[in-house]
């Protein structure tokens, strides 16, 4: 009521009805958080069924003399690459739900706060994921050549997502530098005073003339 004549006494016109659609269509999104999550869930439950086998099987093969550590410790890294792949999902579910829904203390704690926050945060566990997986291939150590070779193009792919984490680092820190409070009066106005339309303030005007300026 109240907070909906706001942008009207700061813009000097109402927010459009199509503003107000294209706001409210961020819910779509929700579809997207629920499938995110519950493919998270499933693979937890996964990685615990691998993580209750391979503790019976290691307690199996110590009863019977058999240490067989790499065995042992292919299983047990297989294990963590399913949860590490789980949190992949899990941090897209809800770093989606609040960028697009409502703020979450959950991601902010996490230091997710923009798309490029989330960005970073999935490259940062593929990159573990990836290490992961050449460790299970050099514990095999079944052929050296191809265990080099694959460990080579991985060099690549973990080079080339370093590369895209720091150049979207970088760009976040020169638009917080353009406009620092931009992004928190909008997340303000969408999810505490439920208006959609952003009122470009003159403090952004000049902002953005000294920045051209400057």
């Amino acid at each position: 009521m109240v907070r909906r004549s706001e942008p009207e006494s700061q813009g000097g016109r109402p927010p459009t009805p199509f503003s107000r659609f294209i706001g409210q269509s961020r819910f779509i999104v929700l579809l997207a958080v629920i499938s995110v999550l519950l493919v998270a869930a499933a693979l937890f439950l996964i990685g615990v069924i691998q993580a209750l086998t391979g503790i019976v099987n290691a307690a199996a093969a110590v009863a019977d003399l058999q240490f067989n550590a790499a065995n042992l410790t292919l299983v047990f890294l297989e294990i963590v690459s399913t949860m590490l792949k789980a949190v992949v999902f899990y941090i897209i579910g809800v770093g989606l739900y609040s960028l697009f829904i409502a703020p979450l203390n959950l991601t902010v704690s996490l230091g997710i706060e923009t798309l490029n926050d989330l960005e970073d945060k999935i490259v940062s566990v593929v990159i573990v994921i990836l290490g992961v997986t050449f460790l299970e291939h050099f514990v095999r150590w079944e052929d050296p050549l191809e265990t080099l070779q694959f460990g080579a193009a991985l060099a690549v792919v973990v080079a080339a997502l370093v590369f895209f984490q720091r150049h979207s680092h970088q760009a976040k820190e020169a638009q917080q530098q353009k406009s620092p409070d931009v992004t928190a009066r909008a997340k303000k106005e969408l999810f505490e005073e439920d208006t959609e339309q952003h009122v470009i303030s003159q403090d952004e005007v000049e902002g953005r003339t000294q920045s051209s300026g400057g």
